[in-house]
């Protein structure tokens, strides 16, 4: 820009033009250096170099999903380059995910207090002294923490209220972390979740069957053996007991399509969305309380 704009200068003094033709020569260069501008700093935002402030929920989602892609990425498809950047004989590193999807392993920033909240320091010196898997884990767990940090750090600096925290938490939540995806949780998750609604959809529609067929009147029904009777016999008993079954919050039937917890305590049944419990969560709980139960024990 300064390059060009000597030259339409050094253009208007040898050619001594007339005061109009110096106007259109300054106007054109004013024209050039706000183009110019406006493309790097649309390239800045892009490449995640420049500030970039989304404003709205789906723009800080949006924001995170590009973010967390490009970390996947460095633990994942990239580990090899990711390795060999995190090198222990240098400073403090760390793992940045810009929002186009790429990644970066670089200094901290310069700035106190920095522009958005830093992912954790020092990634590198921890490399050499872990296996692998366990450091890539590691580095995952942080990543995810980092991530919610920039995500509701936009939420509280643009103002948003209970209801837009929930819906921004909501869809986050909806995703793996990136520690699932780096340890393989997530595909098995993912499976099980599968394996499960074929398991419910095919008794339903077994159920259903049966319960179409014309059954013959009672003098004319055949003899069967007597293990398969006992067998037919546990089967109805099992679905009287779970169609009678009701949720001990909302007090509504069984279902087979719908996830159900049991207390350990009160052997109470309830529907998984009226506790707060979702299948990947029941996963980890070697002992479930229900509410009430839970009450009554702080109470005591």
């Amino acid at each position: 820009l300064n390059s060009f704009g000597s030259a339409l200068f050094h253009i208007s003094l040898a050619h001594n033009f007339s005061g109009q033709v110096k106007y259109y020569f300054s106007s054109l260069y004013l024209c050039v250096c706000v183009s110019v501008t406006k493309l790097f700093c649309k390239k800045e935002k892009m490449d995640g170099s420049g500030a970039y402030n989304p404003r709205t929920v789906e723009e800080v989602f949006r924001d995170f999903k590009g973010r967390r892609s490009g970390m996947i990425k460095a633990l994942t498809t990239d580990v090899q380059e990711f390795y060999r950047l995190c090198d222990p004989d240098k400073e403090n590193l760390c793992l940045y995910g810009h929002p186009n999807e790429t990644w970066e392993v670089n200094l901290p920033a310069e700035e106190v207090p920095p522009e958005l909240p830093e992912p954790v320091l020092g990634i590198n010196f921890a490399r050499d002294g872990m296996q692998e898997k366990d450091w890539l884990s590691l580095v995952a767990v942080h990543s995810d923490a980092w991530l919610l940090a920039v995500a509701f750090f936009f939420g509280a600096r643009f103002g948003f209220d209970k209801a837009d925290r929930k819906r921004l938490f909501n869809m986050v939540n909806d995703l793996p972390t990136i520690f699932e995806v780096v340890a393989g949780t997530a595909k098995k998750q993912a499976k099980d979740k599968s394996s499960v609604s074929n398991n419910s959809s095919n008794r339903s529609k077994s159920n259903s069957k049966r319960g179409s067929e014309p059954r013959p009147p009672p003098k004319f029904t055949k003899a069967e053996p007597k293990e398969e009777e006992e067998e037919e016999g546990a089967e109805e008993e099992e679905d009287d007991e779970q169609g009678e079954t009701q949720c001990g919050a909302c007090g509504e039937s069984y279902a087979t399509d719908e996830f159900w917890i049991c207390c350990d305590l009160c052997e109470n049944w309830f529907h998984g969305k009226c506790v707060k419990i979702t299948p990947a969560r029941a996963e980890h709980i070697k002992q479930y309380k229900c509410p009430s139960c839970s009450n009554k024990r702080a109470r005591s």
